[in-house]
């Protein structure tokens, strides 16, 4: 049932959050508290140095809130994978479940990270100027929105051209297609100048390197375990006069 898939998606998205947790620790933490150093230094300077101490400490915040938003960040992305591939297996032509999760989650992170991450990449504490946060926003929003449909446009477009040019040339035609028009879509949406002039380049650098290293791991550990989970039990689907079900039968 679409409910015993879900449980399986969440399962492994868990599983998929725990792993960009200790990755996001590792690599992301260290550029996080260099930034806040940089920012204490400028409130420093200014004479703006606050004695209250903080609601949350920066010790749980890089542990326990890091773990939790990652297992609940995790399994959120996993249910919603676990839908996807609901709604395409069997329409991907004789791919096996493993490959299946694994093409959804590959799409999963180019357009709904790394296409965005492109345009508007990820940026630590104190790297942002106060002004451009709300320049940032709407278009980064769009991006996400944008490529997503573009991506399934060039799905869409993938499997209407492989019935005449086959299957490995549709998925170039279609592949090249998509980031022509994530190109163009680059090109429209507005560049914002936001990170100040003497924030420390590296600190920049490493912060997004892990950001996009973290989102890399858990698109590949959910694909995979997803994917593992998957694997032994088959999936048909029947039309309904509200749509269509998914039925899952268990060897």
């Amino acid at each position: 049932m679409v409910k015993t898939l879900l449980v399986r998606g969440m399962l492994a998205g868990l599983v998929a959050g725990l792993a960009y947790f200790v990755f996001a620790y590792l690599f992301g933490e260290p550029p996080v508290n260099a930034a806040i150093g940089y920012e204490e230094q400028l409130a420093a300077a200014a004479g703006e140095v606050s004695t209250e101490a903080p609601l949350v400490s920066r010790g749980i915040q890089s542990t326990f809130g890091l773990a939790v938003a990652a297992l609940v960040y995790g399994a959120v992305i996993g249910g919603i994978l676990s839908l996807v591939y609901a709604s395409v297996v069997g329409r991907v032509g004789s791919l096996s479940a493993r490959a299946t999760a694994a093409v959804i989650a590959g799409i999963g992170f180019v357009s709904v990270t790394l296409v965005p991450f492109l345009k508007y990449p990820a940026n630590p504490p104190a790297s942002t100027l106060d002004t451009t946060v709300g320049q940032r926003t709407g278009p980064f929003v769009a991006v996400i929105i944008l490529s997503v449909l573009l991506a399934i446009g060039a799905v869409m477009l993938g499997r209407s051209l492989a019935v005449r040019m086959g299957a490995w040339n549709a998925t170039l035609v279609s592949t090249g297609a998509y980031w022509v028009a994530v190109g163009i879509l680059g090109f429209l949406l507005p560049t914002v100048a936001e990170t100040p002039a003497d924030f420390p380049a590296d600190v920049l650098y490493d912060f997004r390197v892990a950001s996009i290293g973290g989102q890399l791991v858990l698109w590949a550990v959910l694909g995979l375990v997803f994917g593992a989970l998957m694997d032994g039990s088959s999936w048909r689907r029947s039309g309904s006069a509200v749509g269509t079900v998914a039925v899952v039968q268990d060897p």
